[in-house]
């Protein structure tokens, strides 16, 4: 129960959850003493990063997602060149092999505005829910979102012109998401239009891929700009509804990443790495409750952080099972 409410106040702005001495195992008490006692060499640090390099660093996660991001782009960009039917419609909703499928967010915004579901509209909906529900967290933000990848291109330009001091990065209080959220489901409710559809880039790029360029893509332009010159991943941070609907839908998944306290060098990189670094916030030094630790729901499971870990502290897990992937 702890973990779904940490989850629920992380994906709506709250800071994480800080635990005292008293609220830690025994177990991870007796860790953080340890390396209290015995703090990790510069050299050992030095020397487990060279032998993270010697490997060739590790990009096996994130290569997995584009792969898949790209792949699950294209079958819609295939399916409508070639009139296959195999994939129908958009991301925001689609019927695959015949299966309705809508995007949660979607559903929510035409219900409030037309105060209505559909059965097929229903059909999609439980589907998907059930599929991200396995899969857990904010999944199809990193791995689905064509927009995310547009904005790996965009923050990888921002963090550059940020290490000349070419710029500044802004940051922004995260419960202004949440405030958004509200704002487009009461616009939709209020004006009978999906108003947050119309300026999605997830949707506008989805619908541009598959059925030629648009106007709207002006808009996707100018939110990359602000991304590169102004606040690194703005919109996916600060903005998107779709982050949370999914991470509430994913609370529970038994699909996870999980921290080990027992081999950590709280060096940071992950945190560095991280879209939304405050869920690592777990692996600063003397902050884990217990050895082992999920990370919340607002995790895009992107797998960035398991890549960049040298002493495999991060690694996904199947909740119940006792092989880690």
């Amino acid at each position: 129960m702890g973990y779904v409410v940490e989850s629920l106040k992380q994906l709506f702005g709250k800071a994480p959850a800080r635990p005292d001495s008293a609220g830690m195992s025994a177990e991870a008490r007796a860790v953080h003493q340890a390396k209290k006692r015995q703090p990790l060499s510069k050299e050992a640090l030095e020397a487990a990063h060279a032998e993270h390099r010697a490997r060739g660093g590790n990009h096996t996660w994130r290569n997995r997602r584009w792969a898949t991001l790209i792949g699950v782009n294209l079958l819609f960009v295939i399916s409508y060149y070639f009139d296959v039917q195999l994939v129908e419609g958009a991301l925001t909703a689609a019927r695959v092999v015949g299966f309705h499928f809508a995007d949660l967010n979607a559903s929510l915004q035409v219900t409030l505005a037309f105060r209505e579901m559909v059965l097929n509209l229903m059909i999609g909906t439980a589907t998907v829910t059930l599929m991200w529900w396995l899969l857990g967290g904010r999944t199809f933000c990193s791995w689905v979102c064509p927009y995310h990848l547009l904005a790996e291109g965009a923050e990888w330009l921002h963090l550059r012109l940020v290490q000349r001091r070419i710029i500044k990065d802004h940051t922004f209080h995260r419960g202004v998401r949440t405030l958004f959220y509200l704002v487009f489901a009461l616009l939709a409710l209020a004006t009978g239009y999906t108003v947050f559809e119309t300026v999605s880039p997830t949707g506008i790029v989805s619908r541009a891929l598959i059925y030629g360029p648009t106007l709207a893509l002006v808009w996707v332009g100018g939110l990359l700009l602000f991304e590169i010159f102004v606040s690194r991943r703005a919109w996916c941070r600060y903005v998107c509804p779709i982050g949370v609907t999914y991470g509430i839908v994913g609370t529970l998944s038994p699909l996870r990443v999980q921290y080990d306290v027992t081999d950590c060098h709280h060096e940071g990189d992950c945190r560095k790495v991280c879209l939304v670094p405050h869920v690592l916030d777990v692996t600063v030094k003397g902050r884990a409750a217990s050895l082992r630790q999920d990370l919340t729901s607002d995790c895009t499971r992107c797998g960035l952080c398991v890549d960049v870990c040298p002493t495999s502290s991060l690694r996904f897990k199947v909740k119940g099972a006792d092989k880690l992937l």
